[in-house]
């Protein structure tokens, strides 16, 4: 190839701006490029793997989340390929995500069928995803880039490879232009890349006669950039792109001046992963707005895409690019769009922190461990050429840029060369085992004995857990009635009871694991001796001086004793150790006994507290007899203590007590530890490090209303003792603060209603209820009104003495107690007090209550009055004896209900309140309104043109309302479908236009209230016939009408009264050309930028709002629109009340 070979990433950025321009619409003059192949290449078989190294996809490190990925390949035209990738899901938490794109976005899963093939396999044991692409029956327009891409929530991968389509050879025919078929007369550009395969194929003629000469390019120069392609498949020039590259070269074409962008953007940018990009372009108009697309979706500003906009030139920058970033992008500008690509750049992965060398012994951990350039890339651990993977004794960790290779439990077989692999280099690290030495602490010994003594060979190594044989003379030594063998510990003992003379030869202990063995020999000794033996009486020799008393032992519970007895006496004496009557034997055992020629051992393993207790010594031989007593004393730690538990809470604190332990382990006890936590914790907290000596302690610095435990241990001068089990939960609490505001509501002669506010204090215990109490004046014996506490603020008191000046008092209660309470400072005479009925009216039932036929009415009226006054009804001044309307009165409302509501309902409800010769009186007017009738007499007063005059009377019934409007419907004799002409006429008349010439027409007419349309309908008495006469319209001369008038208001304003305190609004409306200067006056005083007053002008409708007036808003207000023309006023009186109880309210409370 005569071109030198560019980096491995510019092959990918070709193959990107091929599908670029397979993809973009082509500007005018462009050649739609498809595939390259290099001219010079020889073909490859099929199947073969593409060997050049700028060929996208190729062969290269593994990185991402990919475990195999497709490679590129030459395919025969008819065969079938299949593509293989595979993903590693071991460090994903969900299934990959796989699409196989051809270019750069076109998804092939959408194409899945008989062509394309998609298949997907899961590997259980390796957790590897396999997936294949497979392409049947390959055509000349499968050739081309394609890529596979993986995603897994924040993680993705994406790799490309390529397919060549290679056809049966075919000659071409002879053609001057034989330069451009890979010869390298183009310069730079021939042999580059081959677009041959996409291009259509045409049978081989044969030509009889010689074609004559023809000049190409003079045909290209002259031909339109759009037939380029006709010319170069009829004259067989296969090399498009080096035809295109020469003819530029020769005919400088003008570029097309655009009528937006003075400088468009760049063919392709490229940038690192992470890093920034700009792409600026220059308009013609800065005024105008730009559009950016990537892969034709609009981008919104963030903070990853920033727009900017200086003068003429606009920018997008895109920070921190990452792989979704390599896309196509445009820039639009109304009708016009500038196109461009970007190319992300993934750097390669560096290894920052090498492996190390490990050396360990035969069963440790072994960690190799290397940091990356990259937080979650993906490395590969591999050892003698083969990948390591996690199993049970192999882990692999990755924390951000760090990666661990662990190694559980190292055995010799993994000594070796470990290595890690990135995409961006590679580090090694040795792996030495040493063998584990195994401490020797006691040897075996050399015995000499005599027949049927017994031998006891003896040997103690460092490794509990270490197994070993015993071996005679190299034969393996099997247990039996006379051989003994035990493993206790670090101790390995072989017993041989009765010696005999074939026992003797060398006996051998070797541990398994080990390049270890321990050997010692047994003598048999046969005497023969005859003497007189001497005779000396038996001694002990016992020493019990530094126990601190006369044969007292005292031993630790847990710890070993081992008392060493000299014993002295001619022949060897008898020793007999005895615990009271107990003879304790020399087996072995916890306590057992060691007796060697002058020296007994009494031996406790692990001394517990049964073993306390009076021993004795005995010994015996034919000269006499000797005896010892000791006294052998166990302390341990004491129990603990019992019956932990809580006398007392206060806001946060507790006082908690405790019995001492029944068992005080031997030694005085010292003292108390005690700790606490929160209930449903697990973390104990310390409350004293200096022993506590009393069995009451108060605990403090606790938050009130969490439930704690506390524990305590005891102390003596062993140790400490176990916890005591874990007391009742209790909470710290404090009762609340004092209730406040305690008033009196009501006051009858027996009875007294309270009302108060929470205590300001509540605490965490919350508040369980309320206890009243009361007493007599200058008394301190108070009684409680309610057993049980009430939830409520309020309380009447009943069954109290007339007449009696009393105290009330309110205490608040909860799990604490009570609280301070909260007492009246004057006392409360119990007598009626009187008060003057009052009705308090609804302000919805102040003006007509209107409701229609069958809805539900409900009227809830309260009232005041002491004592309970005498509640009376009427309708239109009559008693009130329809059984449909239902009454209820209560202390202190009285209710107005109808299940039904019918049209006799209606009418003037006066509602009395009486006590004694005082009463109150109001009125509520109730109008029940139905649909209404159809109109009366609908006739066809007049046809003229294509219109008809239609004219009715109001129905009979209106409905017991105002008639709203009526709705006119007209139909055709042909047809006979209804059509509405109008709705919500108010007059009683309308004119039909727009009738169709030759129809009869029929009329119908709705009538229209509050509640809707009437049910029924009146149908005109008469038609109208619209005939097919020749009319000529003669058109007047238009006249413009003079619209200019002097104001004149059309609705004037109207005097109210209002309530203080609620917003209300005055309004008129006025008529004026052209538009009139409005102002609005108060007692002749112009109303000016006042945020009281709103004053809105809707169209000639005037509105003055007033926010919440009060009584110094009353007066005369007026309203005067000002033209040219003249001028004109309308007033009106507004009058500002003040509800009478609001008054009584505001002298109360001064």
């Amino acid at each position: 190839m005569p071109e030198a070979k560019k980096p491995e990433a510019e092959p990918e950025e070709i193959a990107a701006k091929t599908d670029k321009a397979a993809a973009a619409p082509a500007d005018k003059g462009a050649i739609l490029l498809i595939q390259f192949i290099p001219q010079n290449q020889p073909a490859a078989e099929e199947g073969s793997e593409c060997r050049d190294e700028t060929v996208p996809g190729g062969q290269s490190e593994l990185t991402g989340l990919f475990v195999e990925r497709p490679e590129s390949t030459t395919v025969i035209k008819g065969k079938n390929v299949t593509f293989v990738a595979k993903v590693d899901s071991s460090d994903l938490l969900r299934k990959p995500n796989m699409k196989w794109l051809k270019g750069k976005w076109l998804d092939l899963g959408s194409k899945a069928g008989k062509h394309v093939q998609f298949k997907e396999a899961y590997d259980r044991n390796s957790k590897v995803y396999t997936y294949e692409m497979s392409i049947i029956k390959v055509v000349e327009g499968d050739a081309g880039g394609y890529r596979c891409e993986v995603t897994s929530k924040d993680k993705c991968d994406s790799c490309t490879f390529e397919v060549t389509v290679e056809a049966v050879q075919e000659e071409q025919p002879a053609n001057i232009l034989d330069a451009f078929k890979r010869s390298g007369d183009a310069g730079e550009d021939a042999g580059d890349l081959d677009f041959s395969a996409l291009l259509k194929k045409r049978e081989k003629k044969a030509r009889d006669e010689p074609k004559e000469d023809v000049d190409v390019w003079e045909i290209l120069k002259d031909a339109k950039p759009c037939d380029y392609e006709k010319i170069a498949f009829d004259y067989g020039i296969t090399d498009l792109r080096g035809l295109l590259k020469r003819l530029k070269k020769m005919k400088k074409v003008e570029p097309k001046k655009s009528d937006a962008f003075l400088k468009k953007l760049e063919q392709c940018y490229s940038v690192d992963k992470g890093k920034r990009t700009q792409m600026h372009v220059e308009l013609h108009d800065p005024n105008v707005q730009v559009k950016w697309l990537k892969n034709g979706v609009e981008i919104k500003p963030s903070a990853k895409y920033v727009f900017e906009c200086v003068g003429n030139k606009r920018t997008l920058t895109i920070n921190k690019c990452n792989l979704s970033d390599d896309a196509a992008y445009e820039c639009v500008v109304g009708e016009e769009k500038s196109f461009t690509e970007v190319f992300v750049k993934e750097p390669p992965v560096t290894i920052t922190k090498l492996l190390d060398d490990v050396h360990v012994v035969v069963g440790e951990k072994v960690e190799f461990e290397c940091e990356v350039s990259e937080e979650g890339a993906n490395v590969k651990w591999m050892k003698d050429g083969v990948e390591l993977t996690k199993d049970g004794k192999i882990r692999i960790k990755k924390d951000g840029k760090k990666h661990t290779l662990v190694i559980n439990e190292a055995t010799i077989e993994d000594i070796g060369m470990y290595y890690v692999y990135t995409n961006g280099g590679e580090s090694k690290g040795e792996l030495e085992v040493e063998a584990k030495e195994l401490e020797v602490l006691q040897s075996i010994a050399d015995l000499s004995v005599k027949a049927c003594e017994q031998a006891m060979f003896k040997c103690e190594v460092s490794d509990e857990k270490v197994v070993g044989k015993w071996f005679k003379d190299g034969v393996e030594v099997k247990p039996g009635n006379r051989i003994k063998m035990s493993h206790i510990g670090r101790i390995h003992k072989l017993t041989i009871d009765d010696v005999k003379p074939q026992d003797e030869g060398n006996y051998t202990f070797v541990p398994e694991g080990y390049a270890l063995s321990l050997s010692a020999k047994l003598n048999f000794i046969e005497i023969k001796i005859e003497y007189v033996p001497r005779q000396d009486p038996p001694k002990i020799h016992l020493d019990t001086s530094s126990t601190g008393s006369k044969n007292t032992i005292v031993v630790v519970a847990g710890n070993k004793l081992r008392l060493d007895v000299e014993i002295t006496g001619e022949p060897v004496p008898t020793v007999c150790w005895m615990k009271g009557d107990t003879v304790i034997s020399e087996a072995e055992g916890r306590v057992r006994v060691e007796t060697r020629t002058t020296l007994s051992s009494f031996v406790i393993e692990g001394a517990e507290r049964p073993d306390e207790g009076q021993y004795s010594i005995i010994v015996t031989n034919p000269a006499g007899e000797d005896r010892a007593e000791l006294t052998v004393k166990i302390v341990d730690v004491p129990n603990p203590p019992e019956n932990v538990r809580c006398m007392g809470v206060g806001e946060d604190t507790a006082t908690i007590t405790w019995d001492p332990p029944k068992f005080d382990g031997g030694a005085p006890i010292k003292g108390y530890l005690m700790e606490r936590k929160k209930q449903g914790s697990s973390r104990w907290t310390k409350l004293n490090f200096e022993v506590f000596e009393s069995t009451t302690y108060e605990a403090k610095k606790m938050i009130e209303g969490v439930f704690y435990e506390m524990r305590v241990f005891a102390v003596n001068g062993i140790g400490i003792s176990q916890p005591s089990g874990n007391s009742k939960p209790f909470m710290p609490i404090a009762p609340t603060s004092e209730p406040t505001r305690l008033t009196v509501e009501d006051v009858t002669d027996s009875t007294c209603a309270l009302k108060w506010r929470p205590p300001e204090r509540v605490g965490a215990g919350g508040v369980d209820g309320y206890i009243i109490e009361w007493c007599k004046e200058g008394e301190d014996n108070w009684v409680a009104a309610n057993k049980e506490p009430v939830d409520k603020n309020t309380y009447r008191v009943k069954g109290l003495p007339t007449g009696e000046k009393l105290l009330f008092r309110v205490v608040a209660m909860n799990i604490a107690g009570r609280s301070p309470p909260c007492t009246m400072k004057q006392s409360v005479t119990i007598r009626e007090i009187m008060e003057y009925p009052k009705i308090r009216l609804p302000r919805q039932l102040r003006t007509k209550f209107i409701r229609k036929v069958g809805e539900k009415i409900n009227l809830v009226i309260p009232f005041q009055g002491k004592p309970r006054p005498v509640v009376n009804w009427l309708k239109d001044g009559e008693p009130l004896e329809n059984k449909s309307v239902g009454i209820r009165t209560s202390d202190f409302d009285t209710i107005l209900f109808i299940r039904s509501a019918e049209r006799d309902h209606s009418g003037t409800y006066t509602l009395s309140v009486q006590i004694d010769n005082m009463q109150d009186k109001a009125d509520i007017h109730i109008q029940i309104v139905d649909k209404p009738g159809p109109p009366i007499n609908v006739m066809v007063t007049d046809v003229w043109g294509f219109n008809a005059a239609l004219e009715w009377k109001p129905p009979k019934d209106t409905g017991n309302t105002d008639i709203t409007g009526y709705t006119i419907q007209k139909a055709d004799k042909k047809t006979q479908g209804w059509f509405t002409v109008y709705e919500h006429n108010r007059r009683p008349s309308c004119t039909a236009s727009d009738l169709v010439m030759g129809n009869e027409y029929s009329f119908r007419v709705f009538s229209e209230n509050i509640c809707g349309l009437s049910d029924e309908v009146a149908f005109s008495k008469n038609t109208a016939i619209i005939g097919k006469t020749d009319l000529e319209y003669n058109k007047p001369a238009f006249k413009e009408r003079d619209m200019s008038s002097s104001p004149k208001f059309t609705a004037p304003l109207v005097d109210r009264v209002v309530v203080a305190g609620y917003s209300t609004a005055i309004s008129c409306a006025v008529r004026a050309y052209p538009k009139a200067k409005i102002v609005w006056m108060k007692n002749k005083m112009i109303i000016g930028e006042d945020p009281k007053f709103l004053m809105q002008n809707n169209q000639g409708v005037l509105t003055l709002n007033i926010r919440k007036p009060s009584q110094f808003d009353g007066g005369k207000y007026s309203c005067k629109a000002i033209n040219d023309l003249g001028e004109d006023e309308v007033e009106c009186r507004l009058e500002v009340r003040v509800l009478k109880e609001k008054k009584e309210g505001d002298e109360e409370k001064k």
